[in-house]
């Protein structure tokens, strides 16, 4: 089979794509044809190393545009994409620890799409969850539905299913911004919504495993710590540019650190 892997590292974040493409080189689907959809406005060596590596350019768009357009992005280039039998989007830092089999590929009971539980809401009542509650987004899930939470750093499935993930999104956030709204979470918040609509298979919170926790789940792939890295906001630029909503953020994100040190207690009971 060929699989695409959609990779986004404009800027800064292009620094994590060698030791990206080694883990996977290593441990991702092996026996597939695996290829490299690298989404940059750098230029690395190793692009120049392997012809399944497809350099795509892409300027920065600044924070929050260089996540919450990334199914602009994947649509772009469709006609590639097409060519893939499955398609699996992978955030800048995230790293193989482990083999990943083709238990992984999603089937129709799956709606052919792929999703990996949220590490933080892991045992949390639904109510908790941080769907996006603005009834004039799109991505507008009421508070006290839907039944999870996932993660935007890793989504995938069969190239078909995927590309019209992307379109339908693109057309939602294209909608959302003519109305000045982005959503809570940007593309995550989008995500739980289609997926609330489309249930996928499944992943455990082992698929995207945080750097440096101790969560009962086998350690699959490892999401590497930006702190470690310079820190969001340097890997983000946003020194330079402004953040969308900082009230708004800084109050989720407050929200966000007391739901993850319950769930780190969950987590140690």
């Amino acid at each position: 089979m060929k699989i695409g892997i959609l990779y986004i590292c404009t800027g800064k974040y292009i620094r994590f794509f060698d030791s990206f493409f080694e883990s996977a080189e290593l441990h991702f689907l092996k026996g597939n044809e695996i290829h490299y959809f690298v989404f940059t406005d750098g230029n690395l060596d190793i692009f120049a190393s392997c012809d399944r590596i497809h350099r795509i350019e892409q300027p920065k768009l600044g924070w929050p545009h260089d996540t919450l357009m990334r199914f602009h992005m994947f649509s772009r280039i469709s006609d590639l994409l097409t060519t893939m039998d499955f398609l699996f989007f992978f955030n800048a830092n995230m790293r193989f620890v482990e083999d990943i089999e083709n238990d992984i590929l999603p089937d129709e009971s799956d709606h052919w799409l792929v999703g990996v539980i949220h590490p933080v809401f892991v045992g949390r009542d639904k109510v908790e969850f941080t769907y996006d509650n603005n009834p004039k987004s799109t991505a507008y899930i009421p508070k006290g539905e839907g039944d999870f939470y996932y993660q935007g750093c890793l989504s995938g499935g069969r190239s078909r299913e995927y590309l019209s993930l992307s379109h339908e999104l693109l057309r939602n956030i294209d909608i959302d911004q003519s109305k000045g709204i982005i959503a809570l979470w940007h593309d995550e918040s989008h995500l739980n919504r289609y997926f609330l609509n489309h249930k996928p298979k499944r992943l455990d919170p082992g698929y995207a495993y945080p750097e440096d926790w101790d969560i009962p789940f086998e350690k699959k792939i490892v999401q590497l710590d930006k702190n470690k890295k310079g820190g969001h906001a340097f890997l983000r630029e946003i020194g330079t540019q402004q953040e969308v909503n900082p009230s708004l953020m800084k109050a989720v994100k407050s929200r966000v650190k007391l739901l993850l040190k319950k769930s780190i207690r969950y987590f140690q009971r």
